[in-house]
């Protein structure tokens, strides 16, 4: 899929589940899960042990689903995730080495910012969508309303302290998807052995986004 399509793709579908895991298989589980509800992408972190392997076995065997690659903080990983099948790389953080590098693969890049200058700087330096993080340490849908008004030319994904209790604020100021951690993305629920309830929470957050989106239209 080319770059403008997955920008495409992540807009429609209105969420980034940042996917935390203690295992691959965990990993998956999760991943079968919020598939299930409905929503085909997912940000699989480099902080999920083997994160690589789950990247390659999602990519053969969940090819439906949009594969991102999280938490990559230097160019070099930008580069193996790509090679294994991420379809957009995602930092916390602004590193402008690993934004070239995406560019050079024509691969989507959502490096993180925070500040009004980090966040154009970012923009500046080639961001597909900049990661608004942490936002909800920082006001969450009020913080993004503020950064909007005078920057409303970038796209931004807000994530940290977003939950189904404020997504829709979100949405309504002007944010170009949801990046949703455990609210979402709950590895404890796997391991109590109740995917179903992950599958209901992305059923609940598609809801969310598509009446968002009318309210928007209308």
């Amino acid at each position: 899929m080319k770059k403008a399509a997955v920008l495409r793709a992540l807009q429609e579908i209105g969420l980034v589940p940042v996917l935390r895991a203690d295992s691959v298989e965990q990993a998956m589980a999760l991943a079968d899960a919020i598939a299930a509800g409905g929503v085909t992408v997912l940000e699989v972190t480099m902080t999920v042990p083997g994160a690589v392997e789950v990247m390659r076995r999602l990519a053969v065997q969940r090819p439906e689903i949009l594969i991102g690659a999280g938490t990559v903080l230097d160019p070099e990983t930008a580069r193996i995730c790509i090679l294994e099948g991420a379809q957009f790389v995602v930092s916390p953080a602004l590193n402008v080495a690993t934004i070239e590098m995406c560019q050079r693969y024509s691969v989507a890049v959502l490096p993180g910012a925070l500040t009004p200058t980090e966040i154009v700087t970012a923009w500046q330096a080639g961001a597909d969508v900049v990661k608004v993080f942490p936002a909800g340490a920082m006001g969450g849908p009020k913080y993004l309303t503020s950064l909007k008004g005078p920057l409303p030319h970038i796209e931004m994904i807000p994530t940290g302290g977003v939950m189904l209790g404020n997504a829709a604020e979100f949405l309504e100021a002007g944010a170009f998807a949801l990046g949703v951690g455990s609210d979402l993305v709950a590895a404890k629920m796997i391991a109590e052995g109740r995917p179903e309830a992950v599958t209901e929470i992305a059923r609940k957050y598609l809801e969310i986004v598509r009446t968002s989106r009318l309210k928007q239209k209308a």
